[in-house]
């Protein structure tokens, strides 16, 4: 008779990181603040284009509605940037989610397009006022060896947030197309109350990696520098296409073209904050590890595959799959530039931040209008090709980036780099 021994059963032991367990408090509630705000943001993003056309506007005109945003975000950026210096990031952070819930909300009972375009221009300042804040704080209170990883947990609470978002504004948006503006005005009072009560007051922040006290680094100072230039116009491109073509032309080219609603519209962000947030740790870990310059390189030369992939859309099917290509390509950019800026930055430097998202304000600012002039006279794939044309910029300028992290090239390294690059 045989015994049967009992063999011990392997157990899977998974282990849970949590990803925010090696940065300071202040970044830990941005990233929930900052959820609430991609909630509202998502759930409205597929709405404007669409409301906007119920004032009988044309594509370039839609395109402005949603540049106003970013011009007025652009003409701000400097003032908000001294707003951040002079009163810190949570009293600046607070008041600038509360204006923009304010006229979120008005632009939700617009009765014309110029009010429409009234207000939505009107909640730029408040948008410049908190991400400029938002910035600081994670450009000084993080290691340049975890930069990246902290600027894409941050950018992940966005992402999160529109994963959810844009499907549920699609569907909001057949009910009624003012819906969507009221719930994101709602997000946004939620984030705003997060951040005045567990956010800290930032002057003389005791966890800065620099201390603000010692020195201030100026325009004229970052200007110099070959990376942070390369980073402005990076981060204009990018925003270009991922922000200015994506929320103008091509909602109205999925109805039109492809003859399909507003909820595949929405299930196409979905679908890219999906891929994005899938691999956004991984892209700021590639770029904390492999350097700025690769993860560059990588993110640009997908983003481009996707602009090459809406050339050729002919069904909402493809529209899916370069939707997910932006989301590929946006998780490997999206730390890089503001990761490349906080490298260069020594101390305070909310002006030199402002700049940098003023580039970014740029590319939504003028993107939406080119390719919505371009689309009228001459046709959505048109204004892809042009977009693919002026994108593959941003491609060469990646392979010349030098590197910034002083962390791995030690101080006199970076210094001398970035000198003989210019």
């Amino acid at each position: 008779m045989q015994q049967h021994v009992k063999k011990p059963q392997a157990r899977l032991l998974v282990k849970i990181t949590n990803p925010l367990q090696d940065f300071p408090r202040e970044v830990k509630v941005l990233v929930v603040a900052s959820f609430f705000v991609a909630v509202g943001f998502g759930i409205v993003l597929p709405a404007i284009p669409v409301f906007a056309r119920t004032f009988n506007a044309n594509n370039a005109a839609v395109g402005l509605i949603v540049s106003a945003f970013a011009i007025t975000r652009f003409a701000s950026g400097l003032i908000s940037g001294k707003l951040v210096d002079r009163f810190g990031e949570r009293f600046v952070f607070t008041s600038g989610v509360g204006m923009v819930a304010i006229f979120v909300g008005l632009a939700g009972i617009s009765q014309s397009y110029h009010q429409l375009l009234f207000f939505r221009a009107a909640g730029g300042l408040g948008s410049s006022m908190f991400s400029i804040a938002a910035s600081s704080v994670i450009m000084r209170s993080v290691d340049d060896e975890h930069r990246g990883r902290a600027l894409s947990v941050y950018n992940g609470s966005f992402l999160i947030g529109a994963v959810a978002g844009p499907a549920i504004g699609g569907v909001l948006s057949v009910i009624s197309l003012r819906a969507p503006f009221f719930i994101y005005s709602a997000m946004l009072l939620i984030s705003g109350t997060i951040a005045l009560f567990f956010l800290k007051s930032s002057r003389g922040a005791e966890n800065s990696i620099a201390s603000p006290a010692l020195h201030m680094t100026g325009i004229r100072e970052a200007l110099a520098l070959r990376p942070y230039r390369i980073a402005l116009v990076i981060s204009f491109l990018t925003t270009w296409v991922l922000f200015g073509l994506r929320s103008s032309i091509l909602p109205l080219f999925v109805i039109e073209k492809l003859h399909s609603t507003t909820a595949v519209i929405g299930y196409g962000f979905t679908i890219s904050a999906l891929f994005q947030g899938f691999l956004l740790m991984r892209g700021g870990r590639l770029s904390d590890i492999k350097g700025r310059r690769y993860a560059a390189i990588t993110g640009t030369s997908v983003i481009m595959l996707g602009v090459i992939t809406l050339i050729f859309t002919m069904n909402p099917l493809t529209y899916f799959m370069a939707m997910a290509i932006f989301g590929i390509g946006g998780a490997f950019i999206a730390a890089v530039p503001a990761s490349i800026v906080g490298d260069l930055i020594d101390g305070k430097g909310g002006q030199v931040i402002a700049i940098f998202q003023m580039a970014g304000d740029a590319g939504m600012m003028i993107g939406p209008i080119a390719v919505g002039l371009i689309s009228d006279h001459f046709g959505f794939r048109a204004s892809f090709i042009v977009t693919a044309v002026v994108f593959s910029w941003a491609i060469v300028l990646a392979i010349k980036l030098p590197e910034t992290r002083k962390s791995h090239l030690g101080q006199s390294a970076i210094t001398s780099e970035i000198s003989s690059s210019d």
